[in-house]
This record gives structure tokens, sequence and C-alpha cells, in this order.
């Protein structure tokens, strides 16, 4: 089977004949590397063949679209990151961040129950407890923690973190009336970052293919949406967007 390689290889041969090394037309007696080349990519059997300055050139172009062919193929975008049940569910997985209000309940020791707000140093105040850091967790995570350590003190073993409020940026670029960043204050999907941007760009936007860029842990993720699908009625995806998040509306091809 021909790989890209060969391909490479067999544009250089056509290359070296049409580079003039040759003397305007060869032998396979006087250059067999060539005629094995030729044999090869076109099936031909070993003998005397002639290859003109014209056949040369028109092989070099066919060798080097070729071999470029191959060789982008091999280069291609990654595919899109597949959406799951977190990328659909409001803050499930938002990392808590200063400024943050959180509501807490402990169902059967209501006493406990408070709200508060992270505060600069990362923690919130606890009664009978005092502080405990919260930046950088999940709510999830968040309540596993209360849980073990309240576990002592608690009727039912149960505890609930609710984000009551969060303030982040996005970004909206591309085919959108007004790019820009955006301030979160709830939880907010794509497509109402892109209609706080002014909305799409009907004449340019290609709303089948929004593409949000998201660090996660120091990986990049791509998301493909097709938010046509969405505005139609047709689909009840609701993409919930993650601080610093971009999004970009690429434009039509026409």
């Amino acid at each position: 089977m021909i790989d890209e390689w060969d391909w490479v290889s067999y544009g250089l041969v056509c290359w070296r004949v049409n580079s003039g090394r040759t003397g305007g037309s060869t032998s396979h007696d006087q250059h067999p590397e060539t005629m094995r080349a030729m044999n090869t990519f076109t099936g031909l059997r070993p003998g005397p063949r002639f290859i003109t300055g014209k056949v040369a050139r028109a092989l070099t172009m066919v060798c080097a679209a070729s071999a470029a062919l191959f060789l982008l193929a091999g280069c291609q975008s990654p595919p899109p990151t597949p959406l799951t049940a977190k990328e659909l569910t409001p803050y499930v997985s938002l990392k808590l961040r200063e400024g943050d209000v959180l509501s807490l309940t402990f169902p059967g020791s209501t006493n406990l129950n408070t709200v508060q707000q992270i505060q600069r140093d990362g923690s919130i105040d606890l009664p009978l407890m005092g502080k405990l850091n919260a930046v950088g967790k999940t709510p999830a995570e968040l309540e596993k923690e209360l849980l073990n350590q309240f576990k002592d003190q608690l009727a039912v073993k149960e505890v609930s973190v609710a984000l009551r409020s969060s303030s982040y940026p996005v970004f909206v670029t591309g085919a959108v009336v007004r790019p820009g960043k955006i301030t979160a204050e709830r939880p907010l999907s794509a497509l109402e970052a892109i209609m706080e941007a002014g909305g799409f760009d009907v004449t340019k936007a290609n709303m089948k293919a929004v593409v949000v860029v998201r660090n996660e842990e120091g990986q990049i993720k791509h998301f493909v949406l097709n938010l046509k699908r969405v505005l139609e009625g047709k689909s009840k995806e609701i993409f919930y967007l993650q601080p610093s998040d971009i999004i970009y509306v690429p434009e039509k091809a026409f």
C-alpha cells in the first residue's frame, strides 16, 4: 500500500527529472532509480522508457499535489469534545470562586442552615465549625467535605450546597453583533451569551457550528454546538458555560 512518504519520494524523483539533470529526456538505463519509481506508481514493467520534459513537469505537479493532500489529511484538527451531562447541567462541574454566594442546608439539623459568601481568602465561616476553604471545589465536593465534618452532629446524614449567585467572565467572538467580554451572574448558556453580545450577525453567522473553547485543568476542549436546532425548537440541549469560556461563531461558507 502506498503511503504519503512514497508520494513525497516520487515527487522528488519527478523533480529530479524536471530539474534538467537528465538532459531533457532519460532512459531506464541512464537513470534506473527514476524508472523504478515510475514502475512502482504506474505498474509498468521495467524496460526502456523515455520521459520528456513536458511529461516530467506534469508528473511533478501531480506528485506535489498528491503529497500535499496526504500530508494535510494527517494534520486535520482533532474531533470535537463530546457533550456529557455536566455540560448540559448548570453549575454541576463549576469550581467555586471568591465572591460566590452559597446556600447550605442540613435536613434534620436546620439550626445549621446558613447562607455564606466565599471570602477573599477563599473560605466560608460556618457555625460550630469555623472557617472552611471552598474555592476550587465543586458544590458536590464541598457537600462531601461538610458531611464528613458534621457527621457526628447530624441526625440525617445529608448536606445540600446550592450556588445562589456567581459572577464570572466569558468571551464571545466571531459573527455576532457586539463581540467581547460578558460577565455572567447566574448559570449562563452559550446561546444566552450570544444574545448578550447582541445576537448573531444573521447575514454571516453559521449557527450550526458554534464552537466553545474551554481550558479545563490544563486541557483545551472544543465543543461544537448546533444552535440553529435550538432556536428552531428541534433540540432541547442547553450548553452551560464555565468561567473564561470562549464562544466563537464562525461565518458561513459562501
